[in-house]
């Protein structure tokens, strides 16, 4: 699946990319008519160690599917998004195979 990711305030390592990659292309294995998707990493200025920022969006016909987290590192933000959207894709699913 192509994703398009962003950083905000930072540039980010090729490790951390294909870290991204590698998490949302599973994604696939719950609804195989993902379009695409978009990744937006951010760091926050907040005082406190919680200051990075994921956002990923998911692209399904019909609908877009949105998760964000705000954790103390990318990778722990990226997983917490990562179960949140493999709950909602499968809601999903079910609600079309409903129709």
């Amino acid at each position: 699946m192509k994703i398009r990711v962003q950083s905000i305030h930072f540039d980010a390592d090729q490790k951390l990319l294909d870290f991204i990659q590698e998490k949302v292309d599973k994604l696939v294995t719950f609804n195989d008519q993902i379009i695409g998707g978009e990744v937006m990493l951010r760091l926050d200025k907040a005082s406190d160690n919680k200051n990075k920022i994921v956002q990923i969006m998911i692209q399904i016909p019909g609908n877009d599917i949105v998760a964000k987290e705000q954790c103390k590192t990318f990778e722990e933000a990226t997983d917490l998004c990562m179960e949140i959207l493999s709950r909602q894709i499968k809601k999903h699913k079910e609600k079309v195979k409903g129709l």
